[in-house]
């Protein structure tokens, strides 16, 4: 499916997207035809992500310093994205924070940051690119990156939880009212995929990240590029069916997690063997 022009001429605007997986996924829409738009804070590492990604892959990157939890910024940075392109296809809500804590350390600010880039930003920046396609007649697709606890709940990133289960809420339910005007939303929950970034905050020791990786019935992280495919199959038109949906990409990590006797897997053969004989004496 990956041929070369999927995603030819489609303006992809990616917030998050000069940096981590952001920036993998941009470079996989360049190498498939898309013109991109990528959107951050910080404007010296968008630039530099900007230049870089054309050296390396072609096509065309417009970068844009915006807060996504500020609604008039976000207003603006559509204004300036539709003035440069002329329209925007594609919006990917990839702008994330993240850290791990028990929550009763926590502050209501510290709380709030996380709330405010994750469903506030995600908020912002699909409801005002929605009245825009609505008001122009314009199909487009939303695309979120979720995480696969915002369905489950998990301890120690509670604010990120909070934030990204209502971001699957808010992809269900805009892609119920807004199919009909040809608008499409879908989520990935991506499992662990190494970023320089995220990760030294969530796995901050390599004992830590062992744990998880102990934890995935294929034994590995994920790679970029694996996830980069999964999100340039859902924005291009060969998954123009698909909506509503939230598509995990985890190595089996959540259907491994949610069965009781899983941790099984810690038992021995030797061990085995021994239970085998204790059942067949009974």
């Amino acid at each position: 499916m990956f041929q070369d022009g999927l995603l030819k001429n489609k303006v992809v605007l990616i917030t998050g997207g000069g940096t981590g997986l952001g920036r993998s996924m941009g470079e996989r829409f360049l190498e498939l035809g898309a013109k991109l738009a990528i959107a951050g804070r910080r404007k010296e590492v968008l630039e530099g992500a900007a230049k870089e990604m054309v050296e390396k892959c072609g096509g065309e990157v417009f970068p844009y310093s915006v807060d996504v939890r500020d609604p008039e910024a976000v207003n603006a940075m559509l204004e300036a994205v539709e003035t440069h392109y002329g329209r925007v296809d594609v919006l990917l809500n990839n702008a994330a924070g993240n850290f791990i804590s028990p929550t009763e350390r926590l502050s209501t600010r510290a709380f709030d940051s996380v709330l405010g880039i994750v469903l506030h930003g995600t908020v912002y920046c699909t409801l005002e690119l929605g009245k825009r396609w609505i008001a122009k007649g314009q199909k487009g697709v939303v695309l979120n990156i979720a995480t696969t606890y915002a369905q489950t709940g998990s301890g120690y990133v509670v604010p990120s939880a909070v934030s990204k289960a209502g971001v699957v809420a808010l992809t269900k339910s805009l892609a119920a009212e807004w199919g009909k005007y040809g608008i499409r939303l879908n989520a990935i929950a991506p499992g662990p995929f190494p970023t320089e970034g995220a990760w030294s905050r969530l796995m901050p020791t390599p004992e830590i990240g062992e744990l998880f990786e102990k934890r995935i019935p294929l034994k590995r992280v994920g790679e970029h590029l694996e996830l980069a495919n999964l999100a340039a199959f859902l924005i291009s038109d060969m998954a123009g069916f698909i909506t509503g949906d939230v598509v995990t990409i985890d190595g089996g990590e959540t259907v491994w997690g949610g069965g009781e006797f899983n941790i099984l897997d810690e038992v021995t053969p030797k061990q085995w063997d021994a239970l085998e004989a204790m059942r067949k004496r009974g």
